[in-house]
């Protein structure tokens, strides 16, 4: 650095430069000759110390902001520093232009960077970092080779002033995962710069591991060289029949660990390989059974019997040494629709090859990997906290993530993880598996992968199970009821679109919001009684309108296992008659997701609602991941584009090209293409540029009852002549 700096002022037309004081020659030199040596601050410096030209971009005439670098060069000739300059760490190095006396200072600035504290860790092979600290603020890391968790760490560990002790060597006594030693590289008392040199405590206790190692094997070498003697000395003074003798009565209490040896080649030694067969048949017979008893047949892992044991075991220990225990409980997501379309044997291959991933990750041969049942597997980690359970179960979950090849299909497989501790959550083996299995509830009921026991889940157990009895009563006690919520066209239309939309109006709890009781429905199965009745009742409204002279078409929202119901179009076909409805005049809206739970009895029941007449619409398309592969072999006439890409439209570029080519895609395939979500005037706008056909919001009208709908009907005409009104009037809802 001082090289560099020196070969410019030695340099005769820059010094000369300098001595005409042409700002606009010095400011170009200065550019050229610090490009030339990787410098990222230039300063030329007259001898009054205000500054004649810098790279940065200041105006010139200001006064040079490191006066104590400035003092430092005046003894020496040269001054190299550590400083801070607009909130950048620098090293800063000044050396005068001589003309043969001082004309002006030049000062050459090399950002410290992370590649500067890896070219350090390198020469010293330790962990380097630099940073900065000025008064009112908190420190600030400019150079590190620590990963970003670990600068955090370190930053936190600086602004409470944790490594601020040390010990006579200066090291930092905070601490016991690395030796740390900070150097105050500070010029000035309201800057500081500080160096914090780390060595990982591993590497540090490498000679003593290695020390520790080889008495070890000292020692093992003592003790087989004792074994072999003392086995010379038996051979020479033991009786062969005293022997047998011994191991017939370990035998019958059960120990099979010691095997006679034929010592002779008499009847003595035949009746030792006797004893011996007899020993091996009696033991492999133990063991298979012992393995039927306490080992899982397909994956080879303990069963629940063998993992309770274990967990009574760790919690007795856990108890006594007052050490920590976690258990983690996973479920395979969607492994029963792996078992129906692949069939069984890739279903136990894809068990075998969870298992193995799941030993993969848990290597201490302390821990427990267990499958309980089905597609259901438990971990037990003695001395482990919640915190380090958690990193475990997100491991876990990477691994699981990656897909498998299993005789030539790929499956993608997904978990939901329960974790509980003790002592935080249970102390009991029964209790503390209950909190598991509830978290592993709570994981799947909010779809986040991992879930930690927390003592609300109890409250919303219980909760759980009071909205099951409550949901089975809310139809046959005309609790729930359908509002529905209106779908305008960005062009003319004498027809009319509402989407209906089931709520439900609890006798003690009030209105319960359908994000609540729908994910419910779906689970226990209940959605189908549901969806027959939101069915029932919205075709029955649609035929009132239309007799009464109101030209809607009503949406219905279909789930999963809607689509799986095989009698779902006959019902639909008595339904249409019975209200004299026409098919043409409903909608079902399914989600992508909906259609991959079972792709092949999803499309057998959409052709034939298609057959029927019924329109039907992918709704929040693109959310899915598979949404081509079945879009072209779908019968519909609809693609809702999801709210989540139309509602920042207006602000975020990539929204637009989402939405633009998704209604590209749907015109091109000849599909009418809605926009849920629209909630200003902005999107409105831009989805009319953009070729949208429908729009559905908040903007246009937040979800009416029946005779709301009526009344927005009647005013539609008026109110939303979008092709011809920029802003159009809000619909408001009771």
């Amino acid at each position: 650095m001082v090289q560099g700096a020196r070969l410019l002022t030695a340099d005769y037309a820059f010094r000369e430069t300098v001595a005409t004081r042409d700002r606009g020659t010095m400011t170009s030199v200065h550019a050229n000759h610090g490009r030339r040596i990787d410098a990222a601050l230039m300063m030329l410096i007259d001898l009054d110390r205000t500054l004649l030209a810098e790279t940065a971009g200041e105006p010139p005439g200001r006064r040079f902001p490191f006066p104590d670098v400035f003092d430092r060069a005046g003894d020496t000739q040269q001054a190299i520093a550590m400083v801070v300059h607009n909130g950048e760490l620098y090293q800063l190095v000044i050396v005068p232009v001589l003309a043969p006396l001082p004309v002006a200072w030049l000062a050459v600035g090399f950002r410290v960077d992370d590649a500067l504290a890896r070219d350090l860790r390198r020469l010293t092979r330790l962990q380097v970092s630099l940073l900065t600290h000025e008064k009112g603020q908190s420190w600030r890391t400019q150079a590190s080779t620590l990963s970003e968790a670990e600068r955090a760490v370190l930053s936190l560990q600086m602004e409470h002033a944790r490594i601020a002790d040390v010990d006579r060597e200066h090291d930092a006594l905070e601490g016991d995962e690395a030796i740390t030693r900070v150097l105050d590289l500070s010029l000035r008392s309201d800057r500081s710069v500080v160096a914090v040199l780390q060595q990982p405590l591993a590497v540090a206790l490498e000679p003593y591991w290695q020390l520790q190692r080889r008495l070890m094997l000292i020692s093992l070498i003592g003790v087989v060289i004792s074994i072999i003697a003392s086995v010379a000395i038996a051979r020479n003074i033991g009786r062969p029949v005293r022997e047998l003798a011994d191991v017939a009565r370990r035998i019958a209490a059960g120990d099979y660990s010691t095997a006679p040896k034929r010592i002779h080649n008499d009847e003595i030694g035949d009746l030792a390989v006797a004893f011996r067969t007899m020993q091996e048949g009696i033991l492999s017979r133990e063991s298979r059974i012992t393995d039927l008893a306490y080992r899982d047949a397909l994956t080879g892992l303990p069963n629940r019997a063998l993992f309770a044991d274990r967990l009574d075991q760790a919690l007795a220990f856990s108890t006594r040494a007052g050490a920590p225990l976690s258990v983690l409980l996973i479920d395979l997501d969607r492994f029963r629709y792996v078992n129906d379309t692949l069939g069984h044997p890739i279903g136990d291959l894809l068990l075998r090859e969870v298992a193995a991933r799941l030993q993969a990750v848990v290597q201490r041969a302390t821990d427990t990997v267990a499958r309980l049942g089905g597609d259901e597997f438990a971990i037990l980690l003695p001395n482990v906290t919640v915190t380090d359970a958690q990193r475990a179960a997100d491991a876990i979950l990477r691994v699981l993530e990656a897909p498998m090849t299993l005789e030539g299909h790929v499956v993608d497989i997904h978990a939901s993880i329960g974790l509980s501790s003790c002592p935080e959550h249970a102390s009991e083996s029964l209790k503390l598996l209950r909190c598991a299995d509830v978290a592993m509830y709570e994981t799947k009921r909010s779809n986040c992968g991992l879930a930690v026991w927390d003592d609300r889940y109890y409250q919303h157990s219980v909760e759980r199970l009071s909205l099951m009895s409550d949901l089975r009563k809310a139809v046959d006690n005309d609790e729930l009821a359908l509002v529905y919520q209106p779908k305008v066209g960005l062009q003319t239309s004498v027809e009319h679109h509402v989407e209906a939309l089931v709520r439900w109006q609890h006798p003690s709890r009030g209105l319960v919001p359908p994000s609540e009781f729908i994910p419910f429905a779906e689970q226990t199965g209940y959605i189908r009684v549901i969806t027959r009745w939101v069915i029932s009742h919205a075709v029955a409204q649609c035929a009132a309108w239309r007799s009464g002279g109101f030209a809607i078409n009503v949406s219905i929202n279909l789930s999963a296992r809607d689509l799986c119901d095989v009698d779902l179009p006959e019902h639909l076909v008595a339904l249409l008659r019975r209200e004299r409805c026409a098919a043409q005049w409903i909608s079902f809206e399914i989600k992508e997701s909906a259609i991959l739970d079972d792709p092949g009895r999803a499309i057998r029941n959409l052709e034939r609602l298609a057959a029927l007449g019924c329109r039907l619409a992918i709704d929040d398309y693109g959310t899915g991941y598979s949404s081509l592969a079945y879009l072209r072999r779908l019968p519909v006439h609809e693609l809702k584009i999801d709210k989540l890409f139309v509602l920042g439209l207006a602000e975020d570029a990539n929204n637009e090209i989402i939405v633009r080519s998704t209604i590209d895609l749907g015109h091109n395939m000849g599909l009418v293409v809605v926009a849920e979500g629209v909630e200003d005037a902005s999107t409105l706008e831009r989805l009319r540029a953009l070729g949208c056909d429908m729009i559905q919001g908040f903007h246009v009208s937040r979800p009416l009852p029946v005779g709301e709908v009526e009344r927005w009907a009647r005013e539609s005409t008026r109110l939303w002549a979008l092709s011809s009104c920029r802003e159009p009037r809000r619909v408001r809802s009771v």
